[in-house]
């Protein structure tokens, strides 16, 4: 296994937990590298469900090392509770470690970043309204209470009172809306700060030497590709960069680490929110989809758009991420269906488009370009080996490696470890 990083290679949603989780059963060390709770992995263990939000996945797994990077927004108060239900269920967080660049998600984040949505009214932008923008607004602003000040009860004393005091003008004469407490958020968030302290380090001299030492590392990507603050489909995307360049940035290693990238997607396309989502269904097939496949948000319980495949934004996850490979979820949620559309390319007036559009005005204006496929009637559900699929279904997966020019490395048929086929 080496270094592997691990993307979503699509709006998110992609069924990455699983991947991760199969993965992480190989890995010395599980590495997060961006995004805050607004993410959500779901993973499926002996019959239990657990719905992993900050912790890496590995953290299933006794003696493997999961590492929140300097890249993430930490909310001590989701992280505690996630702590506190993986403890309840039997397992340990003891491999938990945390780097103390982490910039640290507080209570007047969350009340702006709902307040700004209601502000933008129709135009709003669809956050999951956890403070993840606003945090990382600080950030960039430069006066962000990292986790090395907020396990320091004096530091943290003085930068919330500051920053407490600027955020009540701002939510009270801008937004008309309540001022927040000083002295209730610290004897809150004191009382976390003192149950994460333990796991606080220097993650990037853990993450190297770990790599030097020729262990297994895995980076374990949150949301997707196109929702990359850069890259994705502004403004409706995330503060962070969910794309391989980001485990750079968010773990503090050089990209010559990393030895393979494995981009995760689903046999068909998932939105959640708002923007141009070219081949959605709003029919029977889209709804059929959505029941089907479960689609609906881990951490918000939103329910998500769904369309048909789209192999434009596929080519663009694997342009932009350098993807050695890829992995097929949720096989089995087309099951049934007669015919299976493929968008292989966009077409805008009278042009033909096969690279995705920057602009997302432009993007809206174009319509699919399908190819159809015949689809499968049987329950794949129970297939073990990828050659016992049928015929039908492992030509879909040709068709889309062929188009990609990528190797489909995994598909899965199911929720559960055992439904992930290795090709």
């Amino acid at each position: 296994m080496a270094v592997t990083a691990l993307v979503g290679a699509q709006w998110g949603d992609e069924g990455k937990g699983k991947i991760i989780d199969i993965l992480a059963s190989k890995a010395d060390v599980v590495v997060r590298s961006q995004g805050g709770n607004n993410a959500g992995h779901t993973v499926v263990v002996d019959g239990t469900t657990y719905k992993l939000h900050l912790i890496p996945s590995g953290i299933l797994y006794d003696g493997t090392i999961c590492v929140i990077g300097n890249g993430i927004v930490l909310d001590p108060k989701s992280l505690c509770s996630e702590m506190e239900n993986i403890k309840a269920n039997g397992k340990s967080f003891d491999g938990l470690r945390i780097d103390a660049r982490a910039h640290v998600v507080l209570p007047y984040h969350i009340a702006l970043d709902g307040l700004s949505e209601a502000h933008r009214g129709g135009s709003d932008i669809g956050t999951t309204k956890k403070g993840i923008g606003p945090c990382y607004m600080d950030k960039a602003e430069r006066s962000g209470i990292r986790m090395c000040d907020f396990i320091n009860p004096e530091i943290f004393a003085e930068k919330l009172k500051a920053n407490v005091e600027l955020k009540n003008k701002i939510i009270t004469l801008i937004y008309g809306g309540e001022p927040l407490s000083y002295e209730e958020i610290y004897a809150e968030y004191v009382e976390y700060a003192k149950l994460l302290a333990p796991f606080v380090t220097d993650t990037s001299v853990l993450v190297y030497d770990a790599i030097k030492a020729g262990k297994n590392v895995l980076f374990e990507g949150a949301q997707g590709a196109l929702l990359d603050i850069d890259l994705g489909t502004y403004p409706y995307v995330t503060s962070s960069h969910p794309t391989a360049g980001g485990f750079c940035i968010g773990t503090g290693i050089g990209p010559t680490l990393i030895n393979e990238c494995l981009g995760v997607c689903k046999s068909y396309t998932t939105r959640v929110g708002k923007g141009p989502f070219p081949t959605e269904l709003d029919d029977e097939i889209g709804e059929t989809i959505r029941q089907r496949g479960g689609e609906f948000g881990t951490t918000t319980g939103r329910a998500r758009r769904t369309g048909w495949l789209d192999l434009v934004i596929l080519r663009f996850a694997v342009r932009l991420n350098g993807l050695t490979s890829l992995a097929v979820n949720k096989l089995d949620t087309l099951s049934g269906l007669k015919e299976l559309k493929v968008c292989v390319g966009y077409r805008k007036g009278n042009e033909v488009l096969r690279d995705f559009p920057v602009d997302i005005k432009e993007l809206a204006d174009c319509e699919p370009i399908y190819e159809t496929l015949p689809g499968w009637d049987e329950d794949i559900t129970g297939v073990r080996d990828y050659n016992d699929l049928p015929q039908n279904t492992k030509a879909y997966i040709d068709f889309i490696e062929k188009s990609l020019g990528v190797k489909v490395a995994m598909v899965g048929v199911g929720p559960a470890r055992d439904q992930n086929l290795t090709r």
